[in-house]
């Protein structure tokens, strides 16, 4: 039997509820309901006999309980993860119970950190391609989100696939922003019409995920014809994965491992790069003290995995960045039992939404919560707070397995870049836009112009 209570909500509009906020303003509705509501908000959303509703939660002891203490009660079961599942497959990210827990024994060694550690010198290459790129930029203005986004993708294809980066990062290219645009869309409409209606929709989505199967069956299918035995890259250690029992992925089930490393190896990086370049740009204080740092540390040098160590400020700003800007902003779950989080009931089946954009801008955890503070990560600051008021790679058994590659590899491409360039705020306001992650909906110019040294 519970104990808590019903939890308050906006009323929303007459015949959709809060249906067109959560639309078109989602990051600014759960804001504004945490500010009028508290920690828990009961949503109404949709038309008269359609109207589902949710839970949002916004304190790090209620987050703590869905992806920590009672992970077990809610699960990725809601439109948008069955959308997700349904186009890029059943992996890492999209699979639950015993699909999920093979999959994880299977793919856990091959993220250990020294493993990861090799992938710095890939890293390097393509922040080193990135660097004599902007050199050639004949005004210095460049697009810090789009360039962030084919950095991220071309480091993630070559660790993945080695010598067959070009090819695949050019269909990822093209076919990703579509496909992720169709998910989005059905994942959140309050009717699904049926994938197999040749609508436009439907033939634009259907085009897209064909265009990755494809791409990354054939590699698959041309690795198995060679025989790369010796091949170090993710996609032959993958296929060599072996459990205890001699369990192995098969042919579909690496695919589906390939698509969801790709598009989450790729976005949330891109994310964290482009807006911790943005706010340097937009600070010039903190940005002199990481160039200080990168100097000192990185020199002419290409950098290496033991670098991570020794750039705690840089490591700071991207903390920070994650903070205002969290790849992944808002996050869906299903309650299997009822339960109670601060007090309030949640009924059994609902839906639920965690929210990484509000409760990183929690006013009690967080001072003046808008202002960029690279420091609110020293350890002293980091040892009294809560472990789920900052919680960008999740947090729980299902926490992301990536966290250090990400990490390495986004505090090792900033280093390089500040050593290299300063950075100049073009573009000071940028829209926002949440799709399957969140991204810049305007442009994110920034001005780079070469220092002195560097590599």
């Amino acid at each position: 039997m519970s104990t808590g209570v019903t939890a308050p909500g906006p009323a929303g509009k007459p015949l959709v509820g809060s249906f067109l906020d959560l639309t078109h303003r989602p990051l600014r509705t759960f804001l504004a309901a945490r500010r009028d509501y508290g920690d828990v908000v009961r949503f109404h959303a949709g038309p008269p006999g359609l109207r589902a509703e949710f839970y949002a939660i916004f304190s790090p002891e209620g987050v703590h309980q869905i992806l920590g203490s009672e992970a077990a009660n809610f699960r990725k079961d809601n439109a948008f993860y069955d959308e997700l599942r349904t186009s890029v497959g059943n992996g890492l990210l999209t699979s639950q119970d015993g699909d999920y827990q093979r999959q994880r024994r299977l793919i856990q060694p091959l993220f250990t950190r020294r493993r990861v550690d090799g992938y710095a010198d890939a890293i390097g290459l393509e922040v080193q391609s990135l660097t004599e790129r902007w050199r050639r930029t004949p005004d210095g203005v460049v697009d810090a989100a789009d360039e962030m986004s084919r950095f991220a993708l071309r480091t993630v294809a070559r660790i993945l696939f080695g010598a067959d980066v070009e090819e695949a990062v050019a269909v990822v290219q093209r076919s990703f922003p579509a496909l992720g645009a169709y998910v989005q869309d059905r994942g959140y409409a309050p009717i699904r019409i049926p994938r197999h209606w040749p609508t436009p929709a439907n033939r634009r989505g259907a085009e897209a995920q064909q265009a990755l199967y494809s791409i990354c069956d054939r590699i698959i299918a041309e690795r198995a014809v060679r025989g790369d035995v010796d091949a170090d890259d993710l996609l032959a250690l993958l296929g060599r994965a072996r459990g205890e029992d001699g369990e192995r992925l098969d042919p579909a089930e690496l695919r589906d491992q390939v698509l969801v490393f790709l598009l989450a190896g790729h976005e949330t990086t891109a994310t964290s790069l482009a807006f911790a370049l943005h706010l340097l740009a937009k600070h010039p204080e903190q940005r002199r003290l990481a160039q200080q740092e990168a100097d000192s540390v990185l020199g002419g040098r290409a950098p290496t995995a033991a670098d991570l160590e020794e750039l705690p400020y840089i490591t700071r700003v991207l903390k920070e960045a994650m903070r205002l800007y969290p790849a992944a902003s808002l996050v869906g779950r299903r309650a299997v039992a009822e339960t109670v989080i601060d007090g309030y009931t949640i009924p059994a089946g609902a839906q639920i939404v965690i929210a990484p954009w509000v409760t990183h801008r929690h006013p009690d955890h967080w001072d003046d919560p808008d202002r960029f503070d690279p420091d609110r990560f020293l350890p002293e600051q980091e040892k009294g707070r809560h472990r789920y008021a900052w919680y960008p790679f999740g947090g729980g058994p299902r926490a992301c397995i990536g966290q250090h590659f990400s990490m390495l590899e986004a505090v090792l491409a900033l280093g390089v870049l500040l050593r290299d360039f300063d950075v100049e705020v073009v573009d000071r306001r940028v829209a926002l836009a949440q799709g399957i992650t969140l991204r810049a909906a305007s442009p994110m110019r920034i001005r780079v112009t070469a220092r002195g040294g560097g590599s």
